[in-house]
């Protein structure tokens, strides 16, 4: 007896409610997407103080003093760290994406593993640069 595709049972796909969101678990590949998006948008919004700093910087010498006074507060350092973590999370995911659309690694191991790989090598490298905007090194 042969079954055919409508005779196959299929699993039960529905939305999840909003109270379900705590207990939910994304995959990685998931959490490496939303991140994606999100660091995207905050090299957009960050565009335009980023360039006021760099205007500020060279125009003249007062101003870039002034610049190393804004830039030496603690808070505006944790601005920059997040900054470094968009751009290098941004670029990581972004190749991992260009693979991924150029079929390489599309089967479900191998993009759980460059998921995984893309914080495996963003997450190290902020901080290294965390440590270095600090100054600890």
């Amino acid at each position: 007896m042969s079954t055919t595709l409508q005779d196959k049972k299929r699993p039960e796909f529905r939305n999840i409610h909003v109270t379900q969101l705590a207990g939910y678990r994304l995959p990685a590949a998931g959490m490496v997407s939303i991140m994606h998006r999100v660091s995207g948008a905050l090299m957009f919004l960050l565009l335009a103080p980023l360039i006021w700093l760099l205007q500020l910087s060279l125009a003249s010498e007062l101003s870039f003093a002034r610049l190393q006074e804004i830039a030496g507060q603690w808070w505006v350092r944790l601005v920059f760290v997040g900054l470094v973590w968009a751009l290098l999370h941004h670029l990581i995911a972004g190749i991992r994406f260009l693979l991924l659309d150029l079929h390489v690694g599309i089967d479900k191991a191998a993009s759980a593993s460059s998921a995984l790989a893309v914080f495996a090598v963003s997450l190290p490298l902020t901080l290294l640069a965390a440590l270095r905007i600090f100054g600890v090194f």
